[in-house]
């Protein structure tokens, strides 16, 4: 049985997976999960890379919720870090590194003067730009 610190280690872990995967990014997730799973068996390596693959269509097709695919990496994680207890430093990675959102939006104002052809035509004003990225 892991202790508590472990337990809250692996729930962040299994949190972070969720917003990884809930922003699109399972690549930059592969990366941090084959690092986790090195110390492991191949047959845990590819189970996880698999496990990931499959959590990523579910959400993106909604047939699971992200609590469902929480709780399955939780139970994944625990059972791995009790059977790999040299993994911890990597889940604990995971578990402090909350993905950022990459998406950018340029704001910006456009003032044309003089002669010739603009692109968009004569412009004057500022541009708003409205929804977008969290």
């Amino acid at each position: 049985m892991l202790d508590e610190a472990a337990i809250a280690v692996v729930t962040g872990a299994a949190s972070n997976i969720v917003a990884y995967l809930a922003q699109g990014r399972a690549d930059a997730l592969r990366t941090r999960l084959s690092a986790i799973f090195r110390s492991g068996t191949e047959q845990q390596q590819s189970h996880a890379l698999r496990t990931l693959d499959e959590d990523a269509a579910a959400l993106a097709q909604r047939t699971a919720t992200q609590a469902d695919v929480s709780a399955r990496w939780t139970g994944f994680l625990t059972a791995f870090l009790a059977a790999c207890p040299d993994a911890r430093a990597d889940i604990e990675a995971l578990s402090s590194a909350t993905p950022t959102n990459t998406r950018t939006i340029n704001i910006g104002s456009q003032h044309n003067h003089g002669s010739g052809t603009f692109i968009g035509g004569d412009n004057h004003g500022g541009v708003t730009v409205t929804g977008g990225a969290d």
